[in-house]
């Protein structure tokens, strides 16, 4: 049992990483196109037909959507838990409306508050697939801590001490705690569908439904401006979608082992890790900080105190 939960953290750790590399390769996509939105709409899109190919030549994962249809009709599954991906639909569409007002900190705050939070409290009602688990005090400091970490390394990175623009509205910053809170609850029915049909059903559910709410978003956002940019030739700036299926994928795997929390807060571990070595290897903003690299250490000292209650 030691074994597995070592490697839930290592994934969950290797999930941030992939999820900080995605985010580097889709702003550099939004920043050519002009447009962060249609970047995610075509991450997502080029995951779901990815996901679709695979699927059209394997028997075996056609058999697990089945396995979910069947639960759906049973009432072993809700409808609700189809839709995950609506979650992350809105978290890069929140992206786009907030990150210019309130500013990146601002905005990275406010998502962790909402994802901790919503995480113990996804936990403690066991909607995830790993079942219940008490809100104890020492998963209480693991998630106040976790927050500490975050809200330093991005004033780090940002290289101020503002978390955001004087005239940044409270609904503003109310947008990315939604975003946060429904980080927590997408890992949770994901991880219930994955139970039933596979890790590779949920992430096909996952790309669907947020694919089919950026073209919508998109849409709205193409008929206000006109259009976006040309696009870029690079083959690597279209490989978001490709590695969006491995970390949900894997996050399907690891939240029934570790729980809601604990995959919230090593996945953020990962990613600020990742975050630092980008900045060394590809440095776009104000460099390395000592209140990132502080921040990025206590995000392990987090999952530490999250494992111990967990064990």
């Amino acid at each position: 049992m030691a074994v597995r939960r070592w490697l839930g953290l290592v994934f969950g750790g290797s999930i941030g990483v992939a999820v900080a590399t995605q985010a580097r390769i889709n702003g550099e996509l939004g920043h050519r196109l002009g447009d962060g939105i249609a970047a995610a709409t075509i991450s997502f899109g080029s995951g779901l037909l990815i996901l679709a190919v695979v699927f059209a030549g394997s028997g075996r994962l056609r058999a697990g959507v089945g396995r979910v249809r069947d639960a759906l009709g049973s009432g072993e599954l809700r409808w609700w838990q189809l839709v995950g991906g609506l979650s992350g639909a809105y978290f890069v569409a929140c992206q786009g409306l907030t990150v210019a007002t309130i500013g990146v900190t601002a905005f990275t705050v406010a998502a962790v508050a909402g994802q901790v939070v919503s995480s113990l409290v996804v936990d403690r009602l066991g909607w995830g697939p790993g079942g219940r688990t008490p809100v104890t005090a020492w998963r209480i400091a693991a998630a106040v801590l976790g927050l500490v970490a975050v809200l330093l390394a991005a004033v780090g990175r940002n290289g101020s001490g503002s978390v955001g623009h004087s005239g940044a509205s409270a609904l503003l910053v109310a947008l990315p705690l939604v975003a946060g809170l429904l980080v927590a609850w997408q890992q949770a029915v994901n991880g219930r569908v994955g139970v039933v049909g596979g890790p590779f059903s949920a992430t096909l559910a996952n790309f669907a439904t947020g694919t089919a709410a950026l073209v919508v978003i998109e849409a709205g956002v193409l008929f206000r401006r006109g259009g976006f940019g040309e696009l870029p030739g690079e083959p690597w700036l279209y490989l978001g979608g490709l590695i969006g299926i491995v970390f949900v994928a894997l996050a399907v795997l690891v939240v029934r082992g570790i729980g809601v929390l604990l995959l919230g807060l090593t996945s953020v571990a990962g990613q600020l890790l990742a975050s630092l070595v980008l900045d060394v290897v590809a440095p776009t903003g104000t460099g390395l900080s000592a209140a990132a690299i502080v921040g990025c250490a206590l995000t392990f000292v987090a999952v530490a105190l999250a494992a111990r209650s967990r064990g």
